[in-house]
C-alpha cells in the first residue's frame, strides 16, 4: 500500500479452509476507493492469529482502520466438534429431561432402532428448581431460591464452566430467570451464564432449551476467542468500530456478540447471501438462487424480490439419518451440504463412488497441494479435467502436483475398473448432483421454479460449477460477482447493524383483537428502542420492518407475513389475511377454511453503518487480445474435450463479450464457460453468462 492510500474499512471471513480479507483503500487526493482482496490459510487452533496473518499479508495498517467487520466459523465448528465448555442446565422442576425427550420426529423412519442424537448436557448436570409460570406469563408457583445450593456447590468445586437457564414459559415472563441470573452471579462471579430470555422470546420448550444449552456450551470459548481477537487488534493500535457478522445478515458490536455468540453460528454464509441480495437489487435481478461453494461446504439460499429470507427454524447436524439439534435464533434460510473444493471422493461400502461430506481441509488439503494429501478431492478432479489451471493453482502460489493427482485418480479408478479421467468426470458429476439437490431443496421444495430465477455463484468454487449446474436446472442466466472468491467478506461491507425481536403471542387474527395487537406492537417497539439506546444508536434513524406469524387454527407451524406498518386496523388485517392465504397456497398447494391464528411477532430493526457504494465503470468496446492467455484442452464432460480459450479475468474490462468454450482465470477463482454460452462483463465487473 502506498503512503497516499488509506485503508478505512476491512472485513475478514474465517472459513474452514481459508481466511478471506476485503478492504478498501481511499485515495485522499481524489477520494476514489479501490477494493483489495487477500486470502490466506485458516489456522484451526489459533484462528485469531490467522486473521492477523491475512491483515499482514494485505499490508493493512490496522491503526488507520475506521471499521473492522469479522465473520467466523468458530461457533459452528465448536458445536460440530463438541469442543465447548462443561455445561449445566437449570430448569423448572419436572422438566429435567426436556433435552432427552426432544421431538418424536424420526427422519430415518424405516429404522426402528433409530437413536436420538445425544443431549449436549448429560443428565447428571441437569438441575431442577421449584417455580412455575403459565403460558400467559402469570406466576402460579413462587421461585424457591434456596434450592440453588446444590448447583452452586457444583459450580464452586469447578466441575461446571457454564450454565444454561431455561425455565418453563420464560418467553412469556422472564422474571424468574432474571432473579436466578442475578443470584448465581452474586455467588459465583466468574461463571458463564446464558438465560433463555436473553436469546429468544419464542415458544416451544424443547427448541428453547436446546438453543440455551448450545449457547451456554459455546459461550466461554467464543467469548475468549473474540476477546483475544479484540486484544490483538488493540495491540496493533486499532481504535475504530469493531463489528461481528451475525447469522441474520446484520452485524452487531463485538461486546454484544461475546454475550450471545450463538447468534453468529452462521455468520459467514449470511454475509455472502446478503451481498447476493444487494447485488440482485443493483442489477435488477430480483429473484435469485445464490450459491456459495467454498473449500469444505456448498451453501445455497433463495432470494425473492431482492430480499434474503430469515428463519428461526434452524438446525445443526440434521440429515436424513438424524433429527439434529434446533437453534431458535434468526438465521438466513439456507441449505448446506458437505461438498466443496476439498470434499473427498471415495468408494463406499456398496462399491459406489461418493463425494463428501468429509473434507481434506487446508492441511493436508487436496492431493494437488503436495502436502501429503492422499485422497482425491473435487479440486483435484477439476485440475485433471483442465478446468482449473495447474500452472495458476491458488493464484500461482502452489505448484500443482499433477503427477500425484494422476496416480491417486488411477488408484481410485482401479477399484471401479475405470480410467483416471473417467473417475475425474464422475467426481464432478456427483459433486454437481449433490449441489443441484441442495438448490432444489431451497427452491422446488418451497414451491418455486428455478427456471424463473437467476443464479449468483460465488466462493472459491462457485464459478467453476455454476454454468453446468444452471444447464442441468434450466436456469437461463448465471452471474459471477466481482471478487467472487471473497464475496462473503465483501457482503460484510454491505451489512447494517441488525437486531431481530421475536415474541410468541397466541390469539385469533381478526378485528376484535386490534387493541391487544397494537398494545403488543408498542411494547415490542419499546424493547427495541431500549436495546439500541444501550448500543448508543439513535433509534429514530433506524429502519423498521414488522412481520406477523400466522397459521390456520389447529395446525402446528406458521408462515411469516410482512405487516409493513407498526399498528393495525381492519384494512391491514384484511390485507395480511389475503397475503397469508396466497403464501400458504404457494408453499403447500392448498388452502383451508379454518380461522387464522396469530402465533407471534417479528420486528427487524436496522441501523446504517455507513456502507460502501458500488462503483460503476464506463462500458468500453475493448479488444480481448490483451486478456487472452492462450488455449488448452478442457474436458467438459458430456460436451467432450475441447480446445478452449483461456482469459485473464483481471484484464477483462467492463463491456467486453466472449463465447465458450472458455476459462476465465481470476485471483481466487476460475469461471468455466461451456460451449455456445455467451459472456459479458457489466459496469461493475460482474461476469454474466447467458445459457441457451
Amino acid at each position: 500500500m502506498t503512503e497516499k492510500q488509506k485503508t478505512s474499512r476491512a472485513a475478514t471471513d474465517v472459513g474452514g479452509t481459508f481466511t478471506d480479507l476485503v478492504y478498501f483503500e481511499t485515495n485522499p487526493v481524489n477520494g476514489k476507493q479501490v477494493v483489495r482482496a487477500v486470502k490466506s490459510n485458516t489456522i484451526p487452533k489459533n484462528i485469531e492469529q490467522g486473521v492477523m496473518n491475512v491483515l499482514k499479508k494485505g499490508c493493512v495498517d490496522i491503526s488507520q482502520l475506521e471499521t473492522m467487520t469479522h465473520g467466523t466459523t468458530v461457533v459452528i465448528n465448536a458445536l460440530t466438534e463438541r469442543k465447548g465448555a462443561k455445561t449445566a442446565l437449570l430448569t423448572t422442576r419436572g422438566f429435567r429431561d426436556t433435552l432427552e425427550i426432544g421431538r418424536g420426529n424420526r427422519p430415518d423412519y424405516l429404522n426402528f432402532n433409530y437413536q436420538k442424537p445425544a443431549a449436549f448436557i448429560p443428565r447428571h448436570l441437569r438441575f431442577e428448581i421449584t417455580e412455575r409460570i403459565n403460558h400467559q406469563g402469570q406466576i402460579t408457583s413462587k421461585l424457591k431460591i434456596e434450592e440453588l445450593d446444590d448447583l452452586v456447590c457444583a459450580l464452586k468445586n469447578g466441575s461446571i464452566d457454564s450454565i444454561a437457564i431455561c425455565l418453563l414459559n420464560a418467553y412469556a415472563n422472564p422474571v424468574h430467570e432474571e432473579i436466578l441470573v442475578k443470584e448465581i452471579k452474586q455467588r459465583c462471579a466468574d461463571i458463564s451464564i446464558v438465560a433463555s430470555h436473553q436469546i429468544t422470546r419464542e415458544w416451544r420448550e424443547y427448541e428453547r432449551t436446546s438453543t440455551t444449552a448450545l449457547a451456554a456450551f459455546v459461550k466461554p470459548m467464543a467469548y475468549q476467542y473474540l476477546t483475544n481477537l479484540e486484544r490483538s487488534m488493540a495491540n496493533n493500535k486499532f481504535t475504530g468500530q469493531f463489528y461481528v457478522m451475525q447469522s441474520n445478515c446484520g452485524v452487531s458490536s463485538i461486546a454484544a456478540s461475546k454475550e450471545t455468540p450463538i447468534t453468529i453460528v452462521e455468520s459467514g454464509p449470511s454475509s455472502g447471501f446478503l451481498g447476493a441480495a444487494e447485488l440482485s437489487q443493483l442489477l435488477g435481478e430480483k429473484n435469485v438462487l445464490a450459491l456459495d461453494v467454498g473449500g469444505t461446504t456448498a451453501k445455497c439460499s433463495l432470494i425473492k424480490d431482492g430480499k434474503v429470507t430469515i428463519t428461526s427454524d434452524y438446525y445443526i447436524e440434521r440429515s436424513k439419518l438424524s433429527a439434529g439439534y434446533p437453534i431458535l435464533v434468526p438465521v438466513v434460510d439456507l441449505v448446506e451440504i458437505g461438498n466443496g473444493g476439498g470434499s473427498i471422493a471415495k468408494v463406499d461400502l456398496f462399491g459406489k463412488l461418493s463425494v463428501g461430506p468429509e473434507s481434506a481441509g487446508a492441511n493436508p488439503g487436496p492431493v494437488a497441494y503436495g502436502k501429503g494429501g492422499t485422497d482425491i478431492t473435487t479440486t483435484d478432479a477439476n485440475l485433471a479435467l483442465g478446468r482449473i489451471n495447474p500452472d495458476y493453482f491458488c493464484d500461482g502460489e502452489i505448484v500443482a502436483d499433477m503427477q500425484s493427482v494422476t496416480t491417486k485418480l488411477t488408484e481410485l479408478g482401479q477399484k471401479l475398473k475405470l480410467s483416471a479421467i473417467e473417475i475425474a468426470r464422475g467426481v464432478i458429476r456427483i459433486a454437481n448432483n449433490n449441489m443441484e439437490n441442495a438448490l432444489k431443496l431451497i427452491s422446488v421444495n418451497r414451491g418455486f421454479d428455478p427456471r424463473d430465477f437467476t443464479m449468483i455463484a460465488f466462493g472459491g468454487g462457485g464459478a467453476v460449477h455454476a454454468a453446468e449446474l444452471a444447464m442441468e436446472m434450466g436456469i437461463k442466466k448465471v452471474i459471477i460477482p466481482a471478487n467472487a472468491a471473497v464475496f462473503s467478506a465483501w457482503g460484510m461491507m454491505l451489512s447494517d447493524v441488525r437486531r431481530d425481536f421475536m415474541l410468541t403471542k397466541i390469539q385469533t387474527w381478526h378485528d376484535a383483537n386490534q387493541s391487544d395487537i397494537n398494545l403488543q406492537l408498542k411494547q415490542l417497539l419499546s424493547e427495541a428502542e431500549s436495546y439500541f439506546s444501550e448500543e448508543s444508536i439513535n433509534f429514530e434513524n433506524c429502519n423498521l420492518e414488522m412481520f406477523i406469524k400466522l397459521r390456520y387454527q389447529n395446525q402446528e407451524h406458521s408462515l411469516e407475513i410482512p405487516l409493513n406498518v407498526l399498528s393495525v386496523n381492519s384494512k391491514v388485517i384484511a390485507q395480511v389475511t389475503q397475503n397469508f392465504h396466497e403464501n400458504y397456497l404457494r408453499e403447500y398447494t392448498y388452502q383451508l377454511e379454518n380461522e387464522i391464528e396469530m402465533v407471534g411477532y417479528h420486528l427487524v430493526v436496522k441501523a446504517d453503518t455507513g456502507k460502501i457504494d458500488w462503483v460503476k465503470s464506463e462500458l468500453k468496446n475493448t479488444s480481448l487480445g490483451n486478456a487472452i492467455k492462450g488455449k488448452r484442452d478442457v474436458d467438459f464432460g458430456l460436451h467432450g474435450n475441447l480446445k478452449s480459450t483461456i482469459y485473464d479475468g483481471d484484464k477483462l474490462t467492463a463491456g467486453v463479450s466472449l463465447s465458450g468454450p472458455a476459462i476465465i482465470e481470476q485471483a481466487g477463482t476460475t469461471t468455466v464457460v461451456f460451449p455456445n454460452q455467451k459472456v459479458h462483463l457489466d459496469g461493475y465487473s460482474n461476469i454474466h453468462i447467458a445459457l441457451n
